[in-house]
C-alpha cells in the first residue's frame, strides 16, 4: 500500500478460489478508506467517487483508464478526449461494429 498513492486492494487466501475474495478495498496515501466492498467492479466505481469527493488527481499510471471510464462509459465531459482515450474508444467502437455485423450476417444466412 505504501508504494502507490491510491488504489484498490484485493485479499484472497492462498487456497481461496478465484473470484471469491476475503476483502476488497480502497486505499489513499497508505490508509484504507473503504473496505469490504462487494466486487472489484464496485471498487472501481467507488474509486471514481473517492477521487472526486477528495478532489484528487487520477493516479498517473491509471489516468487514461479513469478518463475512459469517466468520459466514454459515464458520458461526463466526453467531448474532450485525450488522443490515447480517443484511439481506444475508436478501436472498441470498430470492434463492436464488426462483431454486430458478423452476428447479423450469421443469423440472416439460411
Amino acid at each position: 500500500l505504501k508504494k502507490h498513492s491510491m488504489g484498490i486492494y484485493v485479499i484472497n487466501k492462498e487456497d481461496g478460489q478465484n473470484g471469491h475474495y476475503d476483502d476488497i478495498g480502497i486505499f489513499v496515501e497508505g490508509e484504507i478508506v473503504m473496505d469490504n466492498i462487494g466486487s472489484p467492479a464496485q471498487a472501481c466505481a467507488l474509486m471514481l467517487g473517492v477521487i472526486y469527493a477528495l478532489n484528487l488527481a487520477y493516479p498517473k499510471e491509471l489516468r487514461h483508464y479513469y478518463e475512459f471510464i469517466q468520459k466514454v462509459l459515464m458520458g461526463l465531459d466526453g467531448e474532450k478526449l485525450s488522443p490515447k482515450v480517443l484511439g481506444l474508444k475508436n478501436k472498441i467502437s470498430n470492434f463492436i461494429i464488426i462483431q454486430f455485423t458478423e452476428a447479423i450476417f450469421l443469423y440472416s444466412s439460411p
